[in-house]
This record gives structure tokens, C-alpha cells and sequence, in this order.
């Protein structure tokens, strides 16, 4: 029997791109990604033709990976997520969601442009999706138009991602507070524990631990 699939989105869920850019959340890595590599929303995003900064955090893929469903991308990075994304999270290639010619295309119904087509990815198939852009009309999209069980909006596969940084980040204070009573004590804050996968980006990008 086959698993749920996850949908999953980069902008938001994982790259925290709203944060404040002098405050690099604890424990992630940045990658500067060229704008041509990655399809943005200008209007979310700079639209200065710099290279595009992503926040990642290792521990979310190990966290993905865990939960029980099959991943699959559903963003606008779409293939090149595999290229930029994965590698740095520790995942796998992951099978994506090509939107084409509905990329970025709004409706008249107020139905984000991604629902449709994931409803048809999906087939049926019991699935989740984490993005930071669902409204109600999704939720009533998915529910008239998908045969099976589905979750939009849920906060349960962002919990799990949220629990697994609380814990590396207590372990981390732990392991700090210990070498300090010895004596011994490093600071870790500028040090990631990537995982074995990890491929670091193509020349002429940066990808730097926090």
C-alpha cells in the first residue's frame, strides 16, 4: 500500500525568505543560488538580479524523512529544487510537481494556482500539503474536486519540523553547558552537522554554515 504524499513547498515552509535578513535563524546554512536557477516570485521576493539568498536547516530533511509520507516538491523551483534544495536538506532526489503554463497564473476564484494540479498529481491518492499561501477556497477546492483523504494547512508536518530544530538546539545547549563545567568548552554556534549526503552547491555558489 502505498504512503501519503507530502507536498512541499520551499519559499516559506522551509527557506524562512520573510525573516529578517541580518538574522540568520539558528542552525541553517545559507545557499546563494543564481536568480536564473530558481523560479521567484518577484513579488514576494527582491527582484535585484544579486544572487538569491536561501536559508536552510539540515535537520529538516532528516525530519521529512521521518514522518511517514512520500515527498514531493511543490514549488516553483520545481527540478531545480533537486538540484539546490535536496542536497543540502540530505534528501533524495524527489519526484516534482512541473506546473507549466499555470505558474504563477492567478485565478478569478481565489483557488492558489498550485491546488488544481496537485489534485491531479495526487489522483486520489491521500496526500498533505505544506505551503504558506492556502486560503479557504483551497480547502473547499481540494475537498470538491480530490477522491481521498487530504490535509491543506495542517500545522502537523511543520510541528515536526519545529520539534526536531527545539531538539538540536537543547542538545546543543546541553553539550555547551557540559564542556563548559569541564573546561573545555567550543562555542558550536558556527558549526552544522550535515548530514552524509550533503553535496555542497556548484562552483560559483556559497553555501555558508550558520
Amino acid at each position: 500500500m502505498k504512503r501519503p504524499l507530502l507536498f512541499l513547498d520551499v519559499d516559506g515552509p522551509l527557506h524562512p525568505y520573510a525573516a529578517q535578513p541580518e538574522r540568520r535563524p539558528e542552525g541553517y546554512i545559507t545557499l546563494r543560488v543564481p536568480r536564473n536557477a530558481a523560479l521567484v516570485d518577484e513579488g514576494s521576493l527582491s527582484s535585484r538580479r544579486r544572487p538569491l539568498r536561501v536559508w536552510l536547516d539540515p535537520v529538516h530533511g532528516r525530519a521529512l524523512l521521518g514522518l511517514g509520507y512520500d515527498l514531493c516538491w511543490a514549488t516553483t523551483w520545481m527540478a531545480e529544487a533537486n538540484h539546490w534544495i535536496a542536497p543540502a536538506l540530505g534528501l533524495p532526489e524527489l519526484p516534482y510537481v512541473d506546473f507549466g503554463d499555470a505558474l504563477f497564473r492567478e485565478r478569478p476564484d481565489g483557488v492558489h494556482w498550485k491546488t488544481a494540479l496537485l489534485v491531479e498529481h495526487a489522483d486520489g491518492r491521500p496526500f498533505a500539503w505544506v505551503d504558506d499561501e492556502q486560503t479557504a477556497p483551497d480547502r473547499a477546492y481540494v475537498d470538491a474536486h480530490h477522491r481521498g483523504p487530504s490535509t491543506v494547512g495542517s500545522q502537523e508536518p511543520i510541528s515536526a519540523l519545529s520539534s526536531a530544530r527545539s531538539s538540536t538546539s537543547k542538545s546543543r545547549t546541553a553539550h555547551q553547558k557540559a564542556a563548559s563545567r569541564s573546561g573545555s568548552w567550543q562555542s558550536t554556534t558556527n558549526s552544522v552537522s550535515r548530514p552524509a549526503t550533503y553535496a555542497a552547491p556548484p562552483a560559483g555558489t556559497r553555501a555558508t554554515p550558520a
